[in-house]
């Protein structure tokens, strides 16, 4: 294998370079004046999508032998990441601020984590993918520990650090049972091994598959392997638990796409079962378990682990359509979990972190704003039209019910119609209830443009919703 470290071998990787050496530079800042660390990030991420939209302009870029590319697959998730994390930046000065939290420090590990998670999508090797994926872990297991003062994100961390280290062992030892079986660990390599042999009589590659698709699960936070999400959540900073409902998971879709439609395409008449059965279950984990959460922070957790199996639905046909919904669903769900998460940072102070639903009680008659915008946000988390979160539902569910599975679609409609009750149960807390407490808000010009950011990505995809769509669908021609 031919790697060679020239410039034009190192062009593919060039918003990387630039995230990594940003975030070097800010840790090295930070000794001399810790402040102000926000415009910076801002302008390294906005410039890492200029040098990404360069790329969009050119055919499909491998390096590095092959194991690195750029196409349009892995552009479309890291235009996902990087948003993503640009909003969590706009709604994290006004935390950090109430929290006492160290710029410099915060937005280096999230930099160094969205560097991971655009290896991990880039990677058509296994091996890269669990160096992504590991550069990524490790920087989210500092962020959920960052309040060192508050025993519950220690605990968080702890727990996230030993059960992402068991997942990555898993995953590991996954990837060593197809390297042995295959002799390789690249994606194409191992499905034209795949396609030359039965793979359903080889006990030990199925074993592997198995193995790589529970460490992938976990990332997303797919039931059974979702016990680590309400806790983490909870526990995190709220900046961080935003930023984990959305930019992580995205790129953990992206791994798993990619490893299910290139490295196993013959294994799809079986695979697709096991994802019907990881996306119902937790659908009603999720679903269910969340209509009896009283902290905000748990029910969006649990919310995001019924999402994972509604995104999981546009796997099933095995499909462009199917896929390109899953993209788009992704897409929009990022838009409407970080609003929630902005409404609920909205209301942070250093006495009280206003996380339990009592605290939103009257809040339409304290703050008919903020209350107008949660609204939204519920509305599209429980897939009401006209908002995105309808007609991502509703396209994951046209993709799978025209593959003929009529009764996974039917079972995914009855919990989503379970899932309206405790979204729409704090909308009623917010309009039928009088008010318990009187707080006010604070609207940072960062935080008012990450709410304004997803308002406007919720109600306009809802209204025109066909260039995502399009978007999606050209992205998937190469893969």
């Amino acid at each position: 294998m031919n790697m060679t470290f020239t410039m034009p071998a190192l062009g593919p990787l060039m918003p990387e370079i630039l995230l990594v050496c940003m975030a070097v530079f800010l840790i090295i800042v930070d000794l001399i004046y810790p402040r102000n660390r926000e415009l910076l990030t801002q302008i390294t991420l906005m410039a890492s999508v200029g040098l990404i939209a360069i790329l969009l302009n050119q055919d499909s870029a491998t390096t590095f032998g092959g194991m690195f590319i750029v196409d349009p697959y892995s552009i479309f998730f890291k235009i996902i990441c990087l948003g993503g994390t640009a909003i969590t930046a706009l709604l994290s000065r006004q935390y950090l601020d109430v929290e006492g939290i160290r710029e410099g420090e915060y937005y280096s590990l999230m930099m160094f984590s969205v560097v991971g998670m655009m290896v991990m999508v880039s990677a058509t090797d296994l091996i890269v993918v669990y160096l992504g994926l590991e550069l990524m872990a490790l920087s989210v297991y500092c962020l959920v520990g960052l309040l060192k003062s508050d025993s519950r994100s220690n605990e968080a961390a702890v727990k996230y650090f030993l059960m992402g280290g068991f997942s990555s062992a898993i995953l590991l030892f996954g990837i060593s049972l197809l390297y042995g079986l295959t002799g390789t660990t690249g994606l194409t390599e191992i499905a034209n091994y795949c396609s030359e042999t039965n793979i359903l009589a080889n006990p030990a590659l199925l074993a592997g598959f198995a193995l790589v698709l529970s460490g992938f699960c976990f990332k997303i936070g797919a039931a059974p392997f979702h016990f680590w999400t309400p806790d983490i959540y909870q526990g995190a900073p709220s900046s961080m638990s935003a930023f984990m409902s959305v930019v992580p998971k995205a790129a953990g879709f992206a791994v798993l796409g990619r490893f299910l439609i290139t490295g196993f395409p013959e294994l799809h008449g079986n695979w697709d079962m096991l994802i019907a059965a990881i996306a119902l279950l937790s659908m009603a984990i999720g679903n269910i378990v969340a209509l009896s959460q009283r902290n905000i922070k748990r029910m969006l957790a649990y919310s995001s682990i019924a999402h994972v199996g509604y995104a999981l639905l546009g796997f099933l046909p095995g499909t462009t359509e199917g896929y390109s919904a899953s993209m788009s669903y992704l897409f929009i769900y990022g838009f409407m979990n970080m609003g929630a998460f902005a409404i609920v940072i909205l209301f942070c102070t250093s006495d009280n972190r206003r996380e339990s639903l009592d605290d939103y009680k009257g809040l339409a008659k304290r703050n008919p704003i903020a209350a107008l915008l949660m609204l939204i946000f519920m509305f599209s988390l429980a897939g009401i039209p006209p908002t995105a979160g309808f007609i991502g539902k509703f396209y994951l569910l046209k993709s799978a019910l025209a593959a003929g599975y009529t009764y996974t679609v039917l079972i995914a409609l009855v919990f989503s119609a379970i899932s309206a009750y405790f979204y729409l149960r704090l909308v009623r807390y917010m309009y039928m209830e009088d008010p318990q407490d009187e707080f006010t808000a604070t609207y940072s010009p960062g935080l008012t443009a990450a709410l304004a950011i997803s308002t406007l990505g919720v109600i306009g995809i809802g209204i025109l919703p066909g260039s995502l769509l399009s978007w999606a669908s050209k992205a998937l021609i190469g893969l």
